[in-house]
């Protein structure tokens, strides 16, 4: 299964200059079946790196463009009467598929936002008292403009833990950027990528993935670290600690970078590489400063003591 990630991650990097920690995070995600945030200001490749990723892979692939103006059934669906057969129908709203983008979703109301809890946490939607399941795999990666951005909305703490992690698309350096232009001056990368994964790949993938093997020492350090956001959650500097989701999302989101890495067992450097876009935005600070939550990440993990063990499985 590594070398399905890194035919994915290697065409991807077709479209994408200086971007490979971030493609490592969002691939670490898929195989761990988690949802993805990436946040930026506007430009920066975050909607060209989701398609990317949609377009390396045979999945269905569906993209809302969230506005002020969008509702709930515009996301989920809804119920319509037909007058020909006499009776209600279910139309299908675009989270009916298995990689939904949800391009700035701080751009809609948190009406429209909490339409996508259900389909996050359950794969499932609920319109008129019906429930019915989601395509499997069922992937978010959503995309969202800084809260300062003119006409967005702050997302709800409850949608906030839904996604496994939060990524920083983060700016090019002067060698990239002209990297970007060269390759770009006469060609669309975008429109030329092709799948290089089936969707029954993706789901074995997943499914592999539950098994990395995780030392017992790894999940009381995983444990430690998630505490002592709690425990110093009376302090000053923030005021909630990170949720018992969050503990699970350390766990799976360690798993998923192993399997990037190509091995069948996490180390202490797959919790630290997961550890910032898992846990931070988590936290609740009273400035709401991304800086100081990730700065607080940091200093628990120089502070929380790490085992040292063979980490092999046995």
């Amino acid at each position: 299964m590594q070398n399905l990630l890194f035919r994915i991650k290697e065409n991807v990097s077709n479209v994408m200059i200086g971007k490979e920690q971030v493609t490592e995070l969002l691939l670490a995600a898929l195989a761990a079946g988690g949802h993805v945030l990436l946040e930026d200001v506007p430009g920066t490749g975050k909607t060209v790196l989701a398609r990317a990723l949609a377009k390396s892979m045979e999945l269905t692939f569906s993209r809302v463009q969230f506005t002020p103006d969008l509702l709930p059934s515009d996301v989920t669906g809804l119920s319509f009467f037909n007058q020909e057969k006499g009776a209600f129908e279910f139309k299908e709203g675009p989270v009916f598929t298995n990689l939904l983008l949800a391009d700035e979703i701080n751009r809609a109301t948190p009406r429209t936002q909490s339409a996508l809890l259900e389909c996050m946490a359950e794969g499932q939607v609920t319109v008129d008292g019906v429930t019915r399941s989601l395509g499997n795999p069922f992937f978010v990666i959503a995309t969202q403009n800084p809260v300062e951005t003119l006409g967005c909305f702050p997302l709800p703490e409850a949608q906030m833990d839904r996604f496994l992690m939060k990524i920083s698309m983060g700016s090019l350096t002067a060698e990239e950027e002209r990297q970007m232009l060269d390759r770009y001056i006469h060609a669309e990368p975008l429109s030329e990528l092709a799948p290089v994964c089936t969707l029954a790949e993706v789901a074995a993938l997943q499914k592999q993935c539950r098994e990395i093997y995780v030392h017992e020492d790894l999940r009381d350090y995983m444990v430690g670290l998630v505490q002592a956001t709690r425990e110093n959650a009376a302090g000053a500097s923030y005021s909630t600690g990170v949720s018992p989701r969050g503990t699970l999302a350390l766990l799976r989101a360690s798993q998923g970078y192993a399997m990037v890495a190509g091995r069948d067992y996490v180390v202490p450097e797959d919790i630290k590489k997961v550890a910032v876009p898992v846990l931070a935005h988590r936290l609740l600070t009273e400035s709401g400063s991304e800086r100081e939550k990730v700065q607080l990440i940091d200093r628990l993990l120089q502070s929380v003591p790490l085992p040292t063990e063979n980490w092999e499985r046995p």
